[in-house]
């Protein structure tokens, strides 16, 4: 006799257990049996023990737990207070002993850890079954399609000299990548695959169009460049679709819907970094010596008309004398001390990303974070000592602590200790990333939102200060953003590293590798500095219909400097500039192609293991063979 709906009528914690015995892929299989099924299979509390029990948290345990100084809430110590050789593996088998701890304080034990381990805050949204994914499935990395220029009948790549992301819907699942390229261009990416192949060019205008001169200009002297080496040269206002460009000292806009210059903003200095756009506030523009407030939204008629007017005298001189005939009153302006910012930061309101503050914190080349407030500026609100050069800012909308962090990665806070240290009100977290001593320096800073009168000082919470120089890299931080519950950063030997929020504990790690397909392996390929590095990350998250983020939407976009690769989390293989190439040849020669490639790999191979014997044979003292 048959039940079809024995399994349905199950008890949802019933089917939940039987789902913890399951493998992952299994489970990602049962879902496609049902609606009821594909519920429960993506159950948040699930997904949320799985990434517990998947991560590194026994052995934190057994690393942490020495002595006696494991209690739980009642006060017992779940410990000996011998320091044996075995002491760790006393305290684990002791926790998972039935015989030793009763069954009711062992389960409070879990959830006390499990407290201290979780890494949201109240009222965060998190996608649960998404983090397992990011934290433990598959990574593939693919690049972009490249822009070619034809020169007879020859073809040659274009380098991209930026990014930034174009978001034309909140309410869609639209998302292109915006760049300037080296022949003064701008180029768009389908990043999701919506309107075309994912990866593609969308569209591209025509050369020069970002040149200070206008198109036709000779872009090879240096003082015509497109590329100047600034990361941060892109942004884009999305409500507006308008991008705007760092192009040497001038601020060049640009209308996404039609790739055509609207605006020409110059500057005294060369522009070395701008801020995230946003409808909300003014762009912020750092240039070489000082920092700028750019009010895009309230472009004046009179400036239209006074360049219409003096456009042909400018080109006659080499300089725009547009500006000078403006009756509005200039720009504020705040000078540095010291030259050099690379990242400028909006930061937001507490427990709300999206919604702006008035602060705006600067960082580069100089030894502090300068903060600012928008309603004063220009005068310098205060400043945050770091000691190293930083090149990246991102925030979290929620409190940091440092001694709470720390004790938290030890386990040693109960549950309503826990609670208190996220339910700080106002606190925000401050996240930069750059090098001290030619080591990368991961760094995180806590705030509060005092009020005006409350100095600089008093605004960073007492014990919120935490300076990673010893485990985060070897070499140079590059960038620094927020992905799912985790900080995720680029370095200078071509690593992203996740990291939890407590900015020390290692959640994985992937080296991006090359861009080019290996044809034919070689001993130079594996060198060390053979592979891409990230100069800036950024992610792909993009809200659905219903305002909640779409499966596995997560991805991370990365810029080399010279090309654009997206980083996914998939069992599926990546793809690569090459798939983009129209191929000419018949199958007959793809076969060929195929074959030649193989018996040169199988040639490879066996030379290898030839090498391999002699060098064996030598160290068996059998001399030279030749």
């Amino acid at each position: 006799m048959a039940y079809p709906n024995s399994l349905a009528n199950l008890p949802d914690e019933i089917f939940l257990h039987i789902l913890s015995f399951l493998d992952p892929p299994d489970i990602v299989t049962l879902q496609s049996v049902s609606r009821h099924l594909l519920s429960l299979c993506r159950d948040g509390n699930f997904w949320r023990n799985r990434c517990l029990s998947a991560s590194a948290v026994r052995e934190r345990i057994r690393l942490y737990r020495w002595g006696t100084d494991w209690i739980d809430e009642d006060g017992a110590a779940l410990g000996p207070g011998n320091h044996g050789e075995d002491q760790n593996e006393v305290h684990w088998s002791l926790f998972e002993s039935l015989s030793q701890l009763a069954s009711k304080r062992r389960e409070r034990e879990q959830i006390r850890i499990a407290a201290n381990w979780d890494p949201t805050f109240p009222n965060e949204k998190t996608n649960w079954y998404n983090e397992y994914i990011q934290r433990h499935g598959p990574i593939a990395v693919s690049w972009f399609e490249q822009p070619e220029v034809q020169s007879g009948s020859l073809k040659d790549f274009i380098d991209v000299s930026g990014v930034s992301l174009y978001r034309p819907s909140r309410s869609g699942h639209e998302l292109f990548a915006v760049s300037p390229l080296d022949d003064g261009s701008v180029c768009l990416w389908d990043v999701n695959g919506t309107r075309g192949r994912k990866g593609s060019i969308l569209s591209k205008s025509n050369p020069g169009l970002l040149s200070v001169d206008g198109p036709g200009t000779d872009l090879s002297r240096h003082s015509k460049m497109i590329n100047t080496g600034v990361t941060e040269c892109v942004s884009i206002d999305d409500q507006t679709h308008k991008a705007f460009f760092a192009i040497q000292s001038h601020l060049i806009e640009v209308d996404l819907r039609t790739l055509r210059v609207v605006g020409n903003q110059p500057f005294e200095w060369s522009i070395t970094t701008l801020s995230a756009a946003d409808p909300a506030a003014p762009l912020t523009v750092g240039t070489l010596h000082g920092l700028h407030l750019h009010d895009f939204r309230a472009r004046s008629q009179y400036q239209d008309e006074g360049q219409m007017r003096l456009d042909n005298f400018g080109k006659r001189v080499g300089r725009d004398f547009s500006h000078v005939l403006d009756p509005r009153p200039l720009a504020p302006y705040a000078s540095l001390a010291q030259s050099g910012p690379q990242s400028i930061l909006h930061l937001g309101v507490p427990g709300d990303e999206s919604q702006l503050s008035n602060d705006i914190f600067v960082a580069g080349r100089f030894s502090n974070i300068l903060h600012y407030d928008r309603r004063m500026f220009p005068a310098i609100r205060g400043s945050i000592h770091s000691g190293a050069k930083l090149c990246s800012l991102t925030s979290l909308p929620y409190p940091f602590s440092s001694l709470d962090s720390d004790l938290r990665r030890r386990f040693q806070l109960s549950e309503e200790q826990v609670e208190k240290a996220k339910s700080v009100t106002g606190g925000r977290t401050l996240i930069a990333c750059g090098e001290y001593n030619t080591k990368g320096s991961l760094e995180l800073y806590g705030l509060s939102s005092n009020g005006d009168d409350v100095p600089e000082s008093s605004r960073i919470i007492p014990n919120s200060v935490m300076k990673n120089r010893q485990t985060a890299s070897k070499s140079k931080l590059l960038s620094v953003i927020n992905h799912g519950t985790r900080i995720v950063f680029s370095d200078g030997q071509g690593y992203l590293k996740w990291i939890e929020r407590d900015g020390f504990t290692e959640v994985r790690r992937h080296k991006i590798g090359k861009s080019e397909k290996i044809v034919h392996r070689s001993l130079f390929g594996s060198m060390p500095g053979s592979d891409d590095i990230a100069r800036k990350i950024l992610s792909t998250r993009t809200s659905g219909q219903d305002g909640d983020a779409r499966v596995n939407n997560d991805d991370i976009l990365f810029w080399t400097g010279e090309k654009l690769g997206l980083l996914s989390f998939s069992s599926r293989p990546g793809f690569s500039t090459e798939d983009f190439e129209e191929s000419t040849k018949t199958p007959e020669e793809v076969a060929a192609e195929e074959e030649e490639q193989m018996y040169s790999e199988r040639m490879r191979l066996a030379l290898e293991r030839q090498a391999n014997e002699v060098r064996f044979v030598q160290n068996l003292g059998a001399g030279n063979l030749s």
